[in-house]
């Protein structure tokens, strides 16, 4: 069954899955670990455990944020290693758009700069190591911030989410894609059995790794429900902060204005 949820997100800090661990760099640590492992897999895996929804969910996140076409528009994509999004959002821009693709994890970097230079994207997109908490960034230096199922990895949420309100520039646009809570009791349940029982042996037989599965499916039960999330975003100074809900609550997308 699945645990409750945390009520805030400042309590992610030492929410390790279901367990818990002494503080933001031990839980760092971990999440590194998990996500050296899997990267080279990574983007098979969300197909597997989705049935394929993410790329709809990550498409209509960019829909949203209808990148502009103008020459000199830029963006951060934050623990978006593999360039899912960020290839979206350049090509909804008539390959115009500028993007720095940020991840803590060099594996994942890897992997996304490898796929930009096979596309041609190689010279819209930088790929940088850093970490989401402490950006090595200017103030006010994009037009957009998105991160995609990446901010409940994050120790210090709202050290996050300060950080991507200083490096938007004025009227910037914060969106942030994350699993939430299901909302209908029925699919509730549904998506209760696939995540516990399918998507770890998924993980075995896929990458050989069930201990990384079982950490992704229990950290998304963790983290914070829509309304509690739209607080932190509140409470980082963001306004006009609202949500999209997308099969029925499994994931979410939330958007916040740097104003």
């Amino acid at each position: 069954m699945a645990q409750m949820r945390v009520t805030r997100a400042e309590a992610m800090e030492t929410a390790y899955g279901f367990s818990a661990v002494g503080g933001g760099e031990e839980k760092q640590a971990r999440v590194n670990e998990v996500f050296h492992r899997v990267a080279e897999r990574y983007d098979i895996m969300n197909d597997l455990m989705s049935g394929g929804l993410h790329r709809a969910w990550k498409s209509a996140m960019v829909a949203w944020l209808g990148p502009s076409k103008r020459p000199g528009w830029r963006f951060i994509d934050v623990a978006g290693g593999t360039g899912d999004i960020a290839f979206r959002i350049v090509e909804a821009s008539g390959r115009n758009a500028k993007g720095t693709v940020l991840d803590i994890n060099a594996s994942m970097l890897a992997v996304g700069a490898e796929r930009a230079a096979k596309r041609g994207l190689d010279a819209n997109l930088t790929f940088v190591e850093g970490n989401a908490e402490a950006l090595s960034l200017p103030d006010s230096a994009f037009d957009a911030y998105t991160i995609a199922f990446g901010i409940r990895n994050v120790p210090r949420i709202d050290k996050a989410l300060a950080e991507a309100y200083r490096v938007l520039k004025p009227g910037g646009r914060f969106l942030c894609l994350e699993f939430s809570e299901v909302e209908l009791p029925l699919l509730d349940r549904l998506y209760d059995t696939w995540s516990f029982k399918a998507i770890p042996a998924i993980g075995q037989l896929v990458a050989k790794d069930r201990e990384s599965y079982e950490y992704l499916v229990e950290s998304i039960r963790r983290f914070p429900n829509q309304a509690n999330f739209e607080a932190a975003i509140r409470r980082a100074g963001f306004e006009r902060v609202t949500h999209r809900n997308l099969s029925g609550g499994i994931a979410a997308i939330h958007s916040g204005w740097k104003l």
